[in-house]
Order: C-alpha cells, then sequence, then structure tokens
C-alpha cells in the first residue's frame, strides 16, 4: 500500500515539474523575442534620424551656398570697383603735374593762406607759386584763362568749376571711375581737402605753363 502510494506521488511529482518547466520557459521566449524586436527597431530608428538629419543639412546648405555666393559677389564687384578707379587714376597723364598734387596734399585738413572766406583761389595761387610757377591771383574763375586749356582731367590740372555765388578752383589728383574728377582744394568746408566732385560742375581744365 505504501509502495503504490509512493509511486502515485512520484508520477504526480514528474507531471507537476513538467507542467511547470513550460510554464517558465515561455516567458524566457517572449522576452527573447521583444529583445531582437528592440535590436532591430535600433539601426531602423538611428537610419531614419540620419535621413532627417541629411535632409535637414540639405535644405539648409543651398541657402548658405546662395549667402556665401552673395558674398563673394559683392566683394569681388568691390574689387573690381578699386581696381577700375586705380586704374583710372594711373592710367591719367600728369603731364608734369605730380609737383602741383604733392604740394596741394601736404595742407589737407588745414588752412594755410590765413583767410577765412573766399580762399580757395588764394590757396591755388599760393600751390602755384611754392612749385615755381606763376600765380594766377584769388579769384577762382579767373584760372580758367591761367595757362593751357586741357580736354580732360589730367593729374596736375587746375579744375575750375561752379559754385553757388560764385567759382571754386583745386588740383586734380586723379578719376573715379565714372569719370568725375578728384580734386585737392582750400575751402571745401573750410579746410584744404580731397574730393571727388561732379564732371558737370566743371567749366575748364588749365595745366600752368
Amino acid at each position: 500500500m505504501n509502495v503504490m502510494k509512493n509511486l502515485a506521488l512520484s508520477f504526480l511529482g514528474a507531471a507537476l515539474i513538467g507542467l511547470a518547466v513550460p510554464a517558465v520557459a515561455k516567458p524566457v521566449k517572449r522576452h527573447a523575442a521583444q529583445a531582437t524586436i528592440e535590436t532591430n527597431a535600433g539601426p531602423s530608428d538611428i537610419d531614419f534620424g540620419r535621413r532627417d538629419t541629411i535632409s535637414r543639412a540639405a535644405q539648409v546648405a543651398p541657402s548658405t551656398a546662395t549667402g556665401s555666393k552673395r558674398q563673394r559677389a559683392k566683394q569681388a564687384a568691390a574689387q573690381v570697383k578699386a581696381q577700375s578707379v586705380a586704374q583710372a587714376a594711373a592710367m591719367t597723364p600728369s603731364f608734369g603735374g605730380g609737383d602741383l598734387v604733392s604740394e596741394a596734399r601736404r595742407y589737407l585738413g588745414g588752412n594755410p593762406t590765413g583767410r577765412r572766406s573766399l580762399w580757395c583761389g588764394a590757396f591755388m595761387d599760393m600751390v602755384l607759386k611754392k612749385t615755381g610757377h606763376a600765380g594766377g591771383g584769388n579769384l577762382a574763375r579767373a584760372y580758367a584763362h591761367y595757362g593751357r586749356r586741357v580736354s580732360g582731367p589730367q593729374v596736375g590740372a587746375i579744375a575750375v568749376m561752379t559754385r553757388g555765388g560764385g567759382g571754386h578752383v583745386g588740383v586734380v589728383s586723379g578719376v573715379d571711375a565714372s569719370g568725375n574728377p578728384i580734386i585737392i582744394s582750400g575751402n571745401h568746408n573750410d579746410t584744404v581737402a580731397e574730393s571727388t566732385y561732379p564732371r558737370g560742375r566743371i567749366i575748364a581744365y588749365v595745366m600752368p605753363n
């Protein structure tokens, strides 16, 4: 009787163990499956992220490239303009007038005449005399009849121009890219200054004899 009871208990124990093992194994399989899914999902998500990043970079790149192209175009235009101004000044014949320009530049920012008004002619007269030329007097418009006429703005030429209530006179030091003369003159905003003047204001260009 005891033997039969022991056998029955053994079969019952074995059956219980058999039932218990699959119950434990199943969750392990589920966890493994979940782990595999998560691992496979990782690279896929990263790829999409990369594509999004590349897409955003591609969208930004054209605008950046456009901006840099515009900048380069502006810089190139500025360089061309600067070169054309330099070339125009370099190509303008001086006919020995460089001494007038050099002498006139010595007084930039000042007033060496001692006069308080209408002194552009007096400044031109002083510069001429200091460079060994005959003086031309104090009246700006009178310089239209001084020396010999030349057809254009040559470096060292005397430029005579209009001014409200009178005239203005100075020495040409260069020409800008648009053909406007750069002139050093007295009484420009109450000082000796080098400035560009509209060519339409010029009455005459003359060279000292």
